[in-house]
């Protein structure tokens, strides 16, 4: 009997840890810093003097992430859930309310990217778009 019930405790056990480790190595794909290299009519001069980036290495809960990002002037702050299927819902966008000279890139970040509904991985580059073709385009910050 006492083998009967330690081959599935034992089988149980294996599951879980497979579980939590496999959770950990997607979180590893999308969990990082993410420097801005493409969006809209802006240069990548302009976004790394705006220091344009996205922070996705937050608090987990379930599956959505606490992000930040900055686009030049505040600091935004933002929920994201990253779905198996390429699928993303970005919610509670909000930001600090500094007034500064130059706030164009911040402005039409915050103006699309709530609407960014889908995102890929591909090496060391996130994408997000829309349903209307829209992309915002951003490189890993660790990858050199």
């Amino acid at each position: 009997m006492k083998n009967i019930l330690s081959g599935p405790f034992i089988f149980f056990i294996f599951l879980s840890v497979l579980n939590c480790s496999a959770s950990q190595m997607n979180n590893q794909h999308y969990q990082r810093e993410w420097m801005m290299v493409s969006f809209d009519q802006f240069t990548k001069q302009q976004m790394i003097e705006n220091k344009a980036e996205i922070n996705l290495t937050g608090e987990k809960s379930r599956n959505k992430v606490k992000g930040t990002a900055t686009m030049g002037c505040n600091s935004i702050f933002f929920l994201a859930e990253l779905k198996n299927n390429g699928k993303i819902s970005i919610s509670e966008v909000g930001s600090t309310m500094t007034a500064c000279k130059n706030m164009e890139l911040e402005n039409a970040f915050t103006k699309k990217f709530e609407s960014m509904t889908n995102y890929k991985i591909e090496g060391h580059q996130l994408i997000l778009s829309d349903h209307d073709g829209n992309e915002m385009q951003f490189i890993a910050a660790d990858w050199d």
